[in-house]
C-alpha cells in the first residue's frame, strides 16, 4: 500500500524543486494563476467533446486516465504553489468555503416543521 504524503510535504517538495532550479523568481502570483488556468484548460480539453456517458467512463481507458491524472497533478501543483506564495492554507480555505455554502444553500426540507 502506498502512503500518501501530506499537503505540507507536497508544498515543501514543490518549493524545493523550484528552488533547486532557481525558478522562484518566476513563481509570482500572476504567473502561477496563469499557469493554473492553462493546466485547468488542458484538463477541460480531455473532456471537451465527450458525451456525459463518455466522460463518466474516461478513467476506463488507460491512456486517457494517464492524461487525466497528469493534468490533475499539474492543476494541484500550481494551486499549492499559489497558496504557498500567498500564504493561503488551502484546507482551511476549503473548510471555510464549505461552511459558508452550507449556510447559503440549506438542504431542501431541512428545518421544515412537520
Amino acid at each position: 500500500m502506498t502512503e500518501h504524503p501530506d499537503l505540507a510535504g507536497l508544498q515543501r517538495r514543490l518549493a524545493e524543486f523550484a528552488a533547486a532550479r532557481d525558478w522562484q523568481q518566476y513563481h509570482t502570483p500572476k504567473n502561477l494563476v496563469s499557469a493554473l488556468s492553462v493546466e485547468a484548460a488542458e484538463l477541460v480539453e480531455i473532456f471537451q467533446w465527450l458525451t456525459p456517458e463518455e466522460s463518466a467512463g474516461v478513467m476506463d481507458d488507460p491512456g486517457t486516465a494517464h492524461r487525466v491524472t497528469d493534468e490533475v497533478a499539474d492543476v494541484l501543483a500550481y494551486l499549492l504553489q499559489l497558496c504557498e506564495v500567498l500564504g493561503v492554507d488551502p484546507l482551511a480555505a476549503l473548510a471555510a468555503k464549505i461552511e459558508r455554502n452550507e449556510g447559503r444553500f440549506p438542504v431542501p426540507g431541512a428545518g421544515d416543521e412537520s
